[in-house]
Order: C-alpha cells, then structure tokens, then sequence
C-alpha cells in the first residue's frame, strides 16, 4: 500500500508538467492575446516620410507602426541594456530579477528595480491589470501566450510600437516624429536613449514639458550602459555632455482632405505613403491663406498640381482653410461637382484637329445662332465674326465652339472623355452642346488628370496619390492634336516665319467661368506639371464679377512661378515636347480653307496654321445651311458670259468660274467686295440660268438705322410694326440681347416700347444671315 501511494505521488509529479501544459493550452484556445483588438491608427505620410496627417484610435491613441530595421541598433542596445539585458535568453520570465527585485524591496523597504521583462511589459501594454496577485497571474500567463506566439524579435516589435511616450502617444514611431521631428531611423545616441527611458514614466519626463527630469533620466540609463560596457566610456561621455531638447509636440495636420479620402479608400491600411512634396505642400496651403482674406466672404479656393511625367500628385488642397466652417473647409472641391465652365474646350478642338475636322486655321463663325432651344452668346456678349480655330480657343469664344460641337457631336464628344475617366453630369442626363460651354458638371482631379493628354502626346493618364499606384494611361487623341492645341494654349498656335520651334513649351493655360459666375476655373500646363486651380463657394451661391481670368488666373501663375523656380533651384532639366512628324506648318485662304495661290482671286485672306498628317479641310459651315445649296458655303461654280455676266451652262460662249463664298452668315462682319452680292454676278437675262434661286440678303424692313422715333403726343409707349426682306426660313427677333419672338417667313413683328432710350434691334434667320438695327425712342 505504501508503494502505491509513493508511485501516486510521483506520477502526479510527473505528469503535473503535462497536465499544466494542457490546461495552457485550452487556456490560450479561449483567451487568445487582444493584439489585433485595438483599431489600427493611420497616418498619412508625404513622398518623403514625413507625416502629413494622423488618424487616432478610439481612444485618441497615435501610433507610427515601425520594423526594427527602422530604428538604430544603438537605440535596441540601450532599451535592452536598461530594461531586459536577457531578453533574448528566458521565456518571458526572468525568475533571477524576480528574486534580486524581491530582495532589494525586502532590505530597502523599497523598490530599486522592477522584475517585469519586455515580454511582461508589453503583455501589460496589450491587456492592462490590477496591482494584486491575480492581476500578476493574469499579465503571466499572457507574457507566456507572447512567447509561445511570437518570436522575441516581434515581441521586441510590438513593444517600440506600444510603448507609451506621454498623453496620446504610442510607439518610439509617433514619439520620434512629435518630439523630435524625424523618422527613428535618423534619431542620434542621445535620443535614442532618451526614448528608450521615457516609457518608464511618460507624463512625469515629458521632455517637451520637464526636460531637466528627462535629462536625468537619460543619465540614469547612461550609467547603466557604463556599467554593463555595452557603449564604450568616450561614447558614453559625449552623449552625457549633450542637452535635452526637443520641438514643442505637434500634431501633423497638413493635406487633411487628400489624409481623409486615401483614409476612406484605405481603411485598413496603417501607414499610407504618398507622392505629396511636403514642402511644396506647405508653401501652396499658405498661398492660399494668403488669398483667403482677398476673396468675397464663404469662398473657398482648390489648387492640384500634378507632375504629368509620371502623373503623381504633388499638392493637393482641397479648401482655402480646412479649419474655416465659414468657408465650408472640410468640403474637397477636389471632389466637388462643379460646372467646368469652358475648361472644356481644348478636347474638342483636339478631337476636330485629330480628325480632320479643322487645322489650327480654319474659318469658324463668331456670330449669333440659334440651336436647338439653345442660345449662346460670348462671354463678353460681342461677337467677332469669322475666326480661326486658334485665335477661337485662345480667347475661348463660345460660339464657334457651339459650331464645331454641333459638328462633332455632343454624345460622341462625351463618350470619348468617358473612357479616359473624364466624366461629365447633367439634370437631363443627355449629353448636348451646351456641355462645351459648362452646361454638366465634373471633378476637378478627374479634369486635371484628361488634360494630361496635351503633355503625354496625347494619351491622358489617371492621377497617382501613391507611389505603388500603377500608371495607366489610355490614347485620347493622336500626338499631333495635342501638340497643336498645347501651342495654342500658351499663345504660340501659329507657326513661327523664321525661327524654328522650342521643344520646351512654357505655360500654356485655359480658364472656366460657370453660368451665373458661380464658379471660376484656371487649368495649366507647364513644362512638367499639370495645375488646376478653382474658386468659388462651396454652396453654390454665385459671386457677381467673378471669372476665371480674373479670380483663377492670377493664382495660377503665382503657384506656376514657385514651381518653376523650384525647377531651377534644383538644377533639373525641364521636359521637353518636340514638334511629332505628323505637324507641319500649312498657309491656307480663307474663305474657301484650301492651299492656294496667295495671286488668286479667290484667297481672301492667307492664314498661316497647322496642319495633322497634311490633312487640310475645307471651311465648315453651319448645320442649318449645309442642306440649303442657295445658302451654302464653299465653291459655286457658275459660268459667265464675255461680259462677266452670270449664265446658263449651255449658253453661247459661256465661260466656267469657280467662286470661294464665305459662310451666309459672316456677311455682316467681312468686307463689301467679299460679300456674295460683290462675288456672284448679276444675271445676263437674254441666257438666264433655269430654275436658279438666288441668293437674297435678309433685311429688316420697318426702321432704319440709327432711326429716332417718338410716342404720339399723350401716349408713353410706341408700336412699331416690323419686317424682314430676303434671308431663309423662321426669323427670331432680339432686342437688346433678349429674343422677343419667333416668326415664320413673312410674318410681321408689332414691337411695343415703353423704355426710352437707345435700342438695339437684332434679327436673325435660319441660314445664320444677320440684320442690326439701332434707333432711339425718345
């Protein structure tokens, strides 16, 4: 019986070990470690490292997750050599300090040193615990959960990156970049041992707050260093002879609109590097707090500027001032959809030149119009009738840009911008031409980025905010419209007579102003950045006088002068853009648009343009005269008699003429002897031409120019009764710059004033023919 019960004993003794080893391990099974408990903070980082923004925890906690292989070695000895020199050899717990901590405590009457290891103190960290025994139990058996889990390098890890370091910092990451201002990586002998020791007691040696008790806390690990000769004694001596300084704390608050949208984008992501130049950063958030106080009160202002090299962005503001409610600055007007104004304009004119639709010269028609319910007019409410297409883009007339979308097609126009990510809104939903006038909404990245095209021969390419972000880019039209247009953006569209063309092209830039002067637009491309910049208010709220040339532009060459002086400072060689193979220099004539002889009769004018792949259209007319022949532009063919009289094909002696006829509707705006009743000759009725309708002048009938007409004696208002002479189709009446009515062919219009004064009496037909009338009522 006896030997029972001693081999009972020792076989509870023996499997003892066993037994606790399983109860551990269900143990663990149903208290796993809280590492992944707490919501990863997140900061936002510029290209640099340097943190832009931070995003705490629930509890306002930051931290700045490192690897070991970002802090110096000198900071691991010196953590080591103070807190745990045998880490690296026990399993968590150290039994020796345990016992020298208990015995100092017994002989002192107080604690000289703790007995906890790392491996306990981040245990702690991850799961604090009362002070009494079963609280010391429960941070036991989760340091041995450490070391069954983690290697000591990872919990060596967990601890730089957990360790508290004064009010909401976590982690020698967060507390390098607070108090020192840099990453670990760069943190000299001296900080390194002073962030080695603040975890011991962060609030007590803030050294922002207490530098002298940081100092001397500092020594205090010195001395330990000395004393285990783990710093040789000359190295010790220099660090000890260094003072405790450090930056006032701050908190990274810079790009917080872009810091918000990756953070959204990214939420899981700890730390988010971008390709932001921090110090340009810095210099274009007080640009625009210079401005705040020069715009109209609720305005705010968005500037992006993108390097279109390799499309990563390197400023982002999103508001005039983040902190300004007044001024709705936690709204990114990045993002905002905003009327682009005429922002839009060069891609079209692009896919006109790539397409063969127009060279850099073409006629357009400057004039008023009608169009399918909708009446442009310029901006500046003149019209300049007949332009080329690059004076018409540089001065961003809407008229011809009217013309040419009726031509090219406002779905098509749409679609195109579509697939290159340029998307475009409106309340109908269908796409129509005053889109190319700012009649849909848009982003201003998504814009900045489809400009692009005009810097990467053609191809416009997404914006990259990181750099692991991949360059995709897709063709949206051929290299030599974007070149064309480029040149005609920074006020070089026409070739040069006798010197040859730079490969760096300086500033080229297209402004936006939205219906109502709600929002201003300044797009810009420069040797190697893409700007865009916008004011207005957020609310929408219009801002009277407000426009793109005077609000946006000024900024944008205030930000196109800092980066461009960046430039030479850093001594980099600006990009360059050839002239492509496929652009050459053309000397056309207007009206007809072809190459000819300057001799000719028929060339008006020479213009001296552009041309893609030798393609040179001829002039474009208007959609509502290319189905009517009498009203058409281009070459008639007629034949005349020995008298220059006009006659018919078959007559005796009938000679055949080519005539180049101006657009109907410039006849207003060109020179008597270009004129069609100049041009085309008179009929010879002994051989008339059968069945020939003529071209008549539309005329207004009624009221002459410059009239001056009085009320009946006794009456305040006057009725006048009015008609049009010649010209096609329905008429539409304007007085003063409103349309009054509509009338068909021969209709008389009663017009009744009451304002006395000078008006101005506009009539205009179906084949674009104008006739202007100014009187006085007195």
């Amino acid at each position: 019986m006896k030997i029972w019960r001693w081999k009972k004993k020792w076989l509870v003794l023996l499997l003892s070990p066993f037994l606790l080893f399983l109860s551990f391990l269900l143990a663990d099974k149903l208290y796993p470690l809280p590492v992944t408990s707490q919501r990863t903070t997140q900061t936002i980082l510029a290209e640099n490292g340097t943190p832009m923004w931070r995003f705490a925890d629930e509890h306002g906690i930051w931290r700045y997750p490192v690897t070991l292989d970002e802090v110096p070695d000198y900071y691991l000895e010196a953590l080591l050599g103070y807190e745990d020199r045998w880490f690296y050899h026990h399993f968590g717990i150290n039994p020796f300090a345990i016992v020298r901590a208990a015995w100092q405590y017994v002989t002192t009457g107080r604690i000289v040193s703790g007995g906890s290891t790392l491996s306990m103190q981040v245990a702690r960290l991850l799961e604090p615990h009362d002070k009494t025994l079963l609280g010391k139990l429960h941070q036991v058996f989760r340091t041995l959960q450490l070391e069954w889990h983690y290697s000591k390098d990872e919990i060596l890890t967990l601890y730089i990156n957990r360790a508290p370091y004064g009010g909401t910092l976590e982690g020698i990451g967060a507390a390098s970049w607070s108090y020192l201002g840099k990453p670990p990586s760069q943190i000299t002998r001296s900080e390194a041992v002073l962030l080695a020791v603040l975890p011991q007691a962060p609030s007590r040696l803030r050294p922002d707050r207490y530098p002298e008790r940081a100092q001397a806390a500092r020594d205090k690990v010195l001395d330990r260093l000395a004393e285990f000769e783990i710093w040789p004694p000359e190295i010790i001596e220099q660090v000890a002879q260094q003072e405790v300084w450090v930056f006032p704390r701050k908190t990274p608050q810079l790009a917080p609109l872009l810091a918000r949208r990756l953070s959204q984008q990214y939420p899981r992501q700890p730390i988010i590097r971008t390709t932001i130049d921090a110090s340009l950063q810095y210099t274009l958030e007080d640009a625009a707090m210079n401005w705040k106080n020069r715009l109209p009160a609720k305005s705010s202002l968005a500037i992006l500027v993108v390097d279109h090299t390799d499309m990563t962005v390197k400023s982002y503001v999103g508001s005039i001032d983040f902190n300004d409610n007044g001024r709705f600055g936690q709204v990114d007007m990045i993002r905002a959809w905003r009327s682009p104004g005429s922002t839009l304009k060069p891609f079209l004119y692009g896919f006109a030149l790539d397409e063969g639709i127009i060279h850099s010269e073409s006629l357009l028609q400057d004039i008023p119009r009608v169009a399918s319910d909708y009446r442009p007019s310029n901006f500046d409410t003149g019209f300049s009738g007949p332009v080329g297409a690059a004076e018409s883009l540089l001065r961003s007339l809407n008229l011809p840009a009217v013309q040419l979308m009726e031509i090219y097609g406002a779905k098509r126009f749409t679609s195109k911008l579509y697939q290159v990510g340029l998307r475009l809104q409106s309340a109908g939903g269908e796409p129509n031409l005053s889109y190319i006038l700012g009649g849909a909404a848009s982003q201003m990245d998504q814009l900045v980025a489809a400009y692009s095209a005009f810097a990467r021969d053609g191809k416009a390419a997404q914006l990259r905010f990181m750099p692991t972000d991949p360059l995709i880019e897709k063709q949206l039209m051929g290299e030599g419209a974007a070149w064309v247009v480029r040149r005609i953006l920074s006020g070089d569209g026409r070739p040069p007579l006798n010197r040859s063309v730079s490969d760096i092209v300086p500033l080229g830039w297209k402004t936006g102003t939205s219906y109502g002067f709600r929002d201003a637009w300044a797009v810009g491309v420069n040797p190697r950045y893409l700007i865009g910049v916008w004011v207005g208010r957020p609310d929408g709220t219009p801002i009277v006088g407000q426009q793109g040339r005077i609000t946006a532009v000024p900024i944008l060459e205030q930000i196109n002068g800092i980066l461009m002086n960046r430039e030479l400072n850093q001594y980099r060689p600006l990009p360059t853009d050839p002239k492509p193979d496929s652009v050459s220099s053309v000397t056309t004539c207007w009206p007809s648009g072809e190459v000819l002889d300057k001799e000719d009769p028929n060339c008006h004018r020479s213009q001296r343009g552009w041309a893609i792949n030798q393609m040179i259209p001829p002039t474009l007319d208007m959609v509502s005269t290319l189905n009517n022949p009498t009203y058409r532009a281009g070459w008639l063919k007629i034949w005349v008699n020995e008298q220059g009289l006009r006659v018919a094909a078959d007559c005796s002696g009938a000679i055949e003429k080519q005539i180049a006829l101006w657009p109907v509707g410039l006849e207003k705006w060109i020179q008597p002897n270009e004129r069609r009743s100049t041009l085309i000759p008179q009929m010879d009725q002994d051989c008339p031409v059968p069945g020939e309708s003529n071209y008549s002048q539309l005329l207004v009938t009624g009221i002459i120019n410059n009239q001056f007409v009085r009320a009946l004696p006794g009456h305040n208002e006057l009725t006048l009764s009015l008609n049009s002479q010649g010209g096609f189709g329905s008429r539409w009446w304007f007085l003063d710059g409103e349309l009054i009515d509509t009338l068909r062919e021969g209709a008389k219009l009663e017009l009744t004033l009451t304002k006395r004064g000078v008006h101005n009496l506009l009539l205009l037909d179906e084949s674009g023919q104008i006739d202007r009338i100014k009187f006085t009522f007195e």
